[in-house]
Order: C-alpha cells, then sequence, then structure tokens
C-alpha cells in the first residue's frame, strides 16, 4: 500500500465523531493546561496519560497529542497578555506580545499568535510526512560537539534579546549561566553550590524561576502601581490582523516552522531554544530591528510558528528511530508501547494505517488550534478587563500554585518568590529577564556536551573545528554576538552625522 492509500485511509480514520471530539477535547484541555503557570505541556500529557488506557489506539494516541499541541500555544496566551509565559517555550513570544498588549493591541497578537501556531505545526506534519526518515537520519548526525555548538549558537542569541544595553544583557545571561551550574556536576557526581541543602541536589528548576521572573515581578510591579495615585487604564482594542500584514509575516512564520522543525528532531533540543533562535532570526532579517522588543509582530510570529514546528520535528525521531524529541514524546513513547506500537525502523511497515491516521490526525489538530484560537480571542483578552486588584492577587496565587504543583515542594515556592523579588528588581534597573531563563536552559545542555565532546576526543580540542556541523553552527554563534554591536557603531556616525 503506498502512502496516498495510506493517508486516505488515515482520512477514514480521523474524520468519524467520536474520534474528532477526542481530539478537540483533547485541545481545549490542552490550551488550558498550557495557559496556567507552571503546567507544561509535559505535566499535561503525562496526567492525561491513564485516560487513554482503555481506549482505541489511535483515539487515545490523538488525545495526547491534542493535549500536547494544544498546550504548546497555549502557553503563548498568558504570555501575551500578562506577560506570564504558561510554558517555557512561550518565554520569548511575552518579549514583543506583552509590549503589544500594553498598546491596546491584544487582540492582534494573540491574531498573529493562533495564525502563526497553526502554520508552524502544519508545516512540521507536512515535513513529518514527507521526509522523516530522510530528516531523522541527518539528525543522528547530532552527537556531543554538534550539540555544544547548538547550545553555543542559543546563547549568542543573548545579544539579540538584550534590550538597551548589550552589556545588561549578557550580565543576565552569566546570572542565568551561573544558576545553571548548581546541583551535581553532569559527568564527575560531585555537588556544586548545593550548600549541603538537598533541595539543590538536583539544581535549580526552570519553571519556579521563570514564573517568579516574569508572573510574580510583574504581579509586584502592578501592587505599586494599586496603591499610587496614578492609575493605568488598560485598553483592549478589537484591530484585527489586515492582509496586509500577514503577507508580510508569512515569510518569517514559513522560516520560523522550518527553524521549530529542524531543532525539533534533535534529541535533546526542545520548544524553548527553537523560540529564541528564530526571534533571533526574525530579528536578523528584519528591516525594523529597532521595533523588536517594542511590539513587533515578528517578535509574536517567529516564536510561535517555531514552537509549534517542535511538536511536527520531536515525533520525526520518535516514530522513525524510537528516540523521542523531547520531554513530551518520552511520554507518548510509553503511551504507544502501551497500546502495543513500537517505534522505530519497521514502525511504517508494520503499523502503516495506524501512523498515517496519526499524520492526518495532528494535521486536523493544528486547524483546530486556529479555529479554537481565533474563536476564544475575544473570551482571552477579557482577563486584561478584569481590574488590576483583583488579577494582581490572583496571578500570585496561580504562581504559588503552579510553583508547588510542580514537585509539591515548597522550596519551589520560595525559589519563585525569590526570583520574583529579583526580577522586580532586575526590571527596575534595566535587566532584560529573557537572558537569565536562555542561561538556565542552555547552560547544563552546553556543559554537558562540551565536557562529553573532550572525553570522545581524549581532552583535544580539535573535535570542535574537524567536524563541519560543528564549524558552522560556532561561526554562526560569533556572527550572532557580534553583530548587533557592529550594527550599533554602523548606525552610531550615521546618526552623528546627520545631526
Amino acid at each position: 500500500m503506498n502512502s496516498l492509500d495510506l493517508l486516505l485511509e488515515g482520512l477514514t480514520g480521523v474524520f468519524q465523531l467520536n474520534v474528532l471530539l477526542i481530539l478537540l477535547m483533547g485541545i481545549i484541555a490542552g490550551i488550558t493546561i498550557g495557559s496556567l503557570p507552571g503546567l507544561t505541556a509535559t505535566m499535561g500529557v503525562a496526567l492525561i496519560l491513564p485516560v487513554t488506557f482503555g481506549m482505541e489506539p489511535v483515539t487515545g494516541i490523538l488525545l495526547l497529542i491534542g493535549v500536547y499541541f494544544g498546550a504548546v500555544y497555549g502557553g503563548s496566551i498568558t504570555a501575551i497578555l500578562i506577560n506570564t509565559p504558561g510554558t517555557p517555550s512561550s518565554a520569548a513570544t511575552a518579549i514583543d506580545g506583552y509590549a503589544m498588549s500594553k498598546k491596546g493591541l491584544a487582540h492582534k497578537a494573540l491574531t498573529v499568535s493562533t495564525v502563526s501556531s497553526a502554520i508552524g505545526g502544519i508545516l512540521s506534519v507536512i515535513v513529518l510526512i514527507f521526509i522523516a526518515p530522510q530528516l531523522a537520519t541527518f539528525a543522528l548526525k547530532f552527537s556531543a560537539p554538534e550539540t555544544f555548538a547548538l547550545a553555543v549558537f542559543g546563547i549568542s542569541i543573548i545579544s539579540s534579546i538584550a534590550g538597551k544595553s548589550m552589556v545588561k544583557g549578557l550580565i543576565a545571561g552569566f546570572i542565568g549561566l551561573l544558576i545553571a551550574t548548581i546541583g551535581i556536576d553532569p559527568i564527575g557526581g560531585f555537588p556544586r553550590f548545593t550548600f549541603d541543602n538537598v533541595n539543590l541536589s538536583s539544581g535549580i528548576n526552570l519553571i519556579p524561576v521563570m514564573i517568579g521572573l516574569f508572573a510574580a515581578s510583574e504581579a509586584f510591579r502592578a501592587m505599586g502601581s494599586i496603591f499610587s495615585t496614578r492609575k493605568l487604564t488598560i485598553v483592549v482594542e478589537k484591530v484585527k490582523l489586515k492582509w496586509i500584514e500577514f503577507k508580510i509575516l508569512i515569510g518569517t512564520i514559513l522560516r520560523s516552522g522550518a527553524i521549530g522543525t529542524f531543532i525539533g528532531m534533535i534529541p535533546g533540543a526542545g520548544g524553548d531554544i527553537a523560540a529564541f533562535v528564530a526571534y533571533n532570526e526574525a530579528k536578523r532579517f528584519s528591516k525594523n530591528k529597532d521595533g523588536f522588543g517594542k511590539g513587533e509582530m515578528k517578535g509574536v510570529a517567529a516564536p510561535e510558528a517555531a514552537n509549534n514546528g517542535v511538536t511536527g520535528g520531536a515525533m520525526i525521531p520518535l516514530l522513525t528511530l524510537g528516540i523521542p524529541g523531547d520531554a513530551v514524546t518520552a511520554v507518548l513513547l510509553g503511551a504507544l508501547m502501551v497500546q502495543g506500537i513500537q517505534p522505530g525502523p519497521m514502525l511504517f511497515e508494520n503499523n502503516g494505517p495506524i501512523v498515517y491516521t496519526l499524520f492526518v490526525g495532528m494535521l486536523v489538530a493544528n486547524l483546530m488550534i486556529l479555529i479554537v484560537g481565533l474563536f476564544g480571542i475575544r473570551l482571552f483578552t477579557k482577563i486584561l478587563l478584569v481590574p488590576t486588584t483583583v488579577l494582581t492577587p490572583i496571578i500570585l496565587v496561580l504562581c504559588v500554585v503552579g510553583a508547588y504543583s510542580l514537585g509539591n515542594n515548597y522550596f519551589d515556592v520560595l525559589v519563585m518568590l525569590i526570583s520574583g523579588i529579583a526580577g522586580y528588581f532586575l526590571m527596575r534597573f534595566g535587566f532584560p529577564a529573557s537572558p537569565i531563563i536562555l542561561g538556565i536552559i542552555l547552560g547544563p545542555l552546553m556543559e554537558s556536551n562540551f565536557r562529553r565532546a573532550l572525553v570522545m576526543s581524549q581532552g583535544s580540542f580539535d573535535i570542535f573545528i574537524t567536524r563541519p556541523i560543528t564549524v558552522v553552527l560556532l561561526i554562526l554563534a560569533v556572527i550572532t554576538l557580534f553583530s548587533p554591536l557592529l550594527t550599533r557603531k554602523v548606525k552610531k556616525p550615521t546618526t552623528e552625522g546627520e545631526s
């Protein structure tokens, strides 16, 4: 049976009322979970997993895929509206998304996010369907040196998200890298900076820090405005995305979706890395570089297309090689095996109809995100109409619940509160929060793969300059890190000459 016949059979399998309803329920549950701080896509899929045990294989897996896709998209809603990323992969979206909301353009920002998420997801599934085996083979070429170079490339993006001050952005990134060193040494197994505190032995969890830096700090700032005499009135204008604006964004969306798909198929990488890389590339290709961080639509489109592109990309090594692309697909691997489906090279031959039914289901899931998202925008924006005196305590309660729910540990709540206080003062003094998150995400990946690469080469640094992919990524990292400095130096003489 050829691929076309399998796709037609997949259409028949998906377009049944009960399957579509289950998929829709998964999407709605995922959006809800993703929009709540602390509840990640991985947690959502893990929570729903027991529900699928009594279901048919296709129906059960599609429910989990709906939760997965919906949660990745859902994180952007609170990131845009209240500067509270629901998931780590939506942290980059908050940079320009929240800036648009403060201008009264929340409706347009959510529209851009929804459309970009759907297109990025659809693009990644199309790639999955047609060139999965070839791409998965290429992804296998990524060992420790290549993954280290990819992490360095990710770190270099700090220069693009540093804001007005490059120095402050680099300091913030260095703080993130320092935080990432806390815990057990990844190679030697020795405790570092734990101060004999058992809670620090596994390191500082990213989620409480992210909730604190973005959500709690914003709530603390809002508390100051509650008691001030000057009141801030938030205006929500129903400004729709125009066709001409969409045409300008389409190149950014397609490029970012491709970036997300590629990064998603590299085991160990994820949506958070893809979102920041795509954000950087959108800024690099944009003619309006100064607009980023101030409410640029491409700054919303790029990370959302990328982190949703990861969803299909991460399924490539899972289905073709049996290797999970990220934490969520690791849970999906278990779900597939529970249902008697063994991912790997023989999957397409042994379970071809089921696999192509899942492919069609993924396409339908992204279309459902588009429909549910566009119809839900009016409801989502109502959050901004809630008075600050009511919204601020709710945000703080959600911050505490989100941090505690990670491991039922009060230490995570303490980390969140300390991060919130630190984030408040960083905000006051003009230090951006995003580089800190980037440092925490990429620090362990960079360090562990750097040291593994040296073990592979018996201590020789030649391994980083003799492997083509590694060299290309390191060169790109240098260009990315220093290009903003060169741009500013070029602009300075021009400005002085004009004045």
